[in-house]
Order: C-alpha cells, then sequence, then structure tokens
C-alpha cells in the first residue's frame, strides 16, 4: 500500500456546534459532527449527526425518544429522579432500562468549495420508527446506480442496528429500514457491485466472546444481507489499562468509516479504531479489487490522532472519527483530491486531506 498520509487542512474546525440551531424550541444542540458526504451536482454535501436535548431540570434526568402515543409516534420527553450515586451523563440506566439523554438525527449541510457551508435549520432525516426511537446516528453515503444510499446508526431501546435510506435528490427521501438488526453499526456500501454481488463492511458488536472487528457481507437486492464474512480486527489489547504496545491504538474498538475508494492498488477504506482509554485514531485499510474479502495490507500506525484543543476536549473528548470522505471529480478546481472529513470529540467537524508521503 501506498505511504499515505492524513494532513489537517486547518488546524481549527470547520463547523462548531454553535453554527447549527436546534430542531425544537428550548433544545439545546450538544453536538454536530461525525458527517457523512458526498459531491452532488458542483457541491459537497454533508449529513452530520445533530444531537440534541431539553432544557435540564435540576434534580431530573430529561430523556427525549420518539414514542407511540394512541397509535402515533411522537417525540416525548420521559422525566426521572436524578441519581443519587454518580452516572454517565450521556447513557444512563433508569427503572432497569438503558436511555441516551440524547436525540440524534442528520442535518444537511452544502458548501461550494468543501470548506464554508451553510447548515439546514431543520433535519434531512429525524427518527420516525420505534427502532429509531433513541435516534439516528453516523450515517454514511454511497453513490450507485443512480442513487444515494444512506446507511445509518438506528438506535432504539433493543440496541443499535444498521438503517438504510435512499434519495436522488437530497430533497425528498426514502426509508428502506433495517437491513442490519442489532447489535451492529459502522455499515459502508461499496459504490459499484463486485462479482455481481452488492457488498458492504459492517461491525457486529460483540459481549463476552471475541473483539470488535471488520466484517463483509454480500447481497443480491441491497437490501437481505447475507455470506457475512470477518475481514480484520483490532490488533491490540482490549482490556488493558492505557499500553505502549504498537497497537493499543485500536485494541479497544475498531469499524469501518465512509465508501471504499476504488485505487489502482485496490479498495481504499477508511477506519477507525480506539485504545482502552476510549481515544479514537483513522487509518486505512486495503482490499483486492475483485476479492475484498482479501485483505492486501493495512496501517501499522494511525493516520490521525486527536491532538488539538478542540480535538480532545468536547461532549466525548480524544475522538477523531471519520465516515465521509470525497474524492473531488476530474473537472473540478481540486481535481483527484481526497478530502476527509472527520468528527472531533463529538463535538465539531474537522477537515484533512489524504496524500502520498
Amino acid at each position: 500500500m501506498r505511504d499515505y498520509q492524513l494532513r489537517r487542512l486547518f488546524d481549527q474546525p470547520i463547523i462548531q456546534t454553535s453554527d447549527v440551531k436546534p430542531t425544537f424550541a428550548g433544545f439545546e444542540v450538544l453536538g454536530a459532527f461525525n458527517p457523512a458526504a458526498c459531491y452532488y451536482k458542483g457541491e459537497i454535501l454533508l449529513l452530520l449527526r445533530v444531537a440534541e436535548a431539553p432544557p435540564a431540570e435540576e434534580g431530573f434526568i430529561l430523556v427525549p425518544l420518539i414514542d407511540e402515543q394512541d397509535g402515533e409516534l411522537t417525540l416525548t420527553i420521559k422525566r426521572f429522579p436524578e441519581p443519587a450515586e454518580p452516572y454517565d451523563p450521556r447513557v444512563v440506566t433508569l427503572d432497569g432500562k438503558v436511555y441516551l439523554t440524547s436525540i440524534s438525527h442528520l442535518r444537511l449541510a452544502r458548501s461550494q468549495d468543501g470548506v464554508h457551508f451553510t447548515i439546514d435549520e431543520k433535519p434531512f432525516l429525524f427518527p420516525a420508527r420505534m427502532d429509531e426511537s433513541f435516534g439516528i446516528e453516523d450515517a454514511r453515503i454511497t453513490f450507485l446506480e443512480g442513487k444515494y444510499w444512506i446507511t445509518y446508526t438506528a438506535v432504539s431501546e433493543h440496541g443499535p442496528g444498521v438503517g438504510l435510506a435512499v434519495t436522488t435528490d437530497f430533497e425528498t427521501v426514502e426509508r428502506v429500514g433495517m437491513i442490519l438488526p442489532p447489535p451492529n453499526k459502522d455499515v459502508a456500501l461499496f459504490p459499484q457491485k463486485i462479482n455481481g454481488k452488492y457488498m458492504l463492511l459492517h461491525r457486529p458488536m460483540v459481549s463476552e466472546i471475541g473483539k470488535p472487528s471488520v466484517w463483509l457481507a454480500e447481497s443480491t437486492d441491497g437490501i437481505h444481507w447475507g455470506n457475512h464474512k470477518f475481514l480484520f480486527g483490532g490488533r491490540g489489547q482490549a482490556t488493558s489499562a492505557p499500553s505502549t504496545e504498537a497497537f493499543a491504538w485500536e485494541g479497544g474498538k475498531i469499524g469501518a468509516g465512509p465508501e471504499p475508494i476504488l485505487t489502482d492498488e485496490g479498495w481504499l477504506v477508511c477506519y477507525h479504531g480506539a485504545d482502552a482509554t476510549h481515544a479514537y485514531a483513522l487509518a486505512l485499510a486495503l482490499l483486492d479489487t475483485n476479492d475484498p474479502s482479501n485483505l492486501l495490507d493495512r496501517s501499522s500506525i494511525p493516520l490521525l490522532t486527536p491532538e488539538l484543543p478542540w480535538e480532545r476536549e468536547g461532549f466525548f473528548p480524544n475522538v477523531v472519527f471519520s465516515n465521509g470522505w470525497i474524492q473531488w471529480p476530474a473537472d473540478s478546481v481540486n481535481a483527484g483530491k481526497i478530502w476527509v472529513y472527520y468528527g472531533a470529540a463529538d463535538s465539531g467537524v474537522g477537515l484533512a486531506e489524504l496524500v502520498q508521503a
């Protein structure tokens, strides 16, 4: 694999939480991050993950979610007494159930130059099914057969699964539904059929046995998926304290990022790894062009780690996470360049360029 580097184009975020207006009056935007990305009619489009929460009430925890009332699905705010013992302010267990204290949706942002974005004031895709009742997170966009396929993490009380929606114009969008049940996430579709099959990368979530890993699946219709194969996993230690061992940076978690890009060497895959302290980094893998189950190469060290203050401090600190990159078309001012949009500390969006050293 060529000697790639990820070089930040700016030392400041190009999108911050404060740039995004809340969907509902009185709600607070806690984070705008982890965007999907694509090139569409001369513009760069991002689908931001926007996390919102209702205003705080002293002595209580407020949980926003989609609930069914009188046969209709509606945004509901559940109210619980605040626990006396210390608790995670993002994920809490109340009355025997696990809840998120914010709800995420996908928000569209547009740019002519890929740097300065205009952000829609309303959601592009908001939770609207019970299997999305806790939120919609971390989308990927793949242009395939004349449509833009949007995969996303759909979260409910049953865990995170993978939803699919499609659009041709980014004005109307069709929900296809859940294509991989919980617990699963980090799905990236390949931008063309391979040997007559649709293919995707995904990350089953493990518990007592096994370690986080990236898997490959195939489909004849893009909806029903099978022939699942292990592709690669983290090479470091998952349960140790912070470590100096070589691959500790991907020993805790691992997952695919944006859609693979076809190069003359094979399919280039951007992926994230996290260590035992939940610090996230970005790396690359290379898959065989005609048989993506054949892993040809991968990074020995991360290409991007959280180093700047706004990457180290935020809603969830010490994170660089990408699920969106674009390769500029040949007729553009940045022809051939690969720009990587990444979420930083679950609070903003940074921009880097993938270059050969």
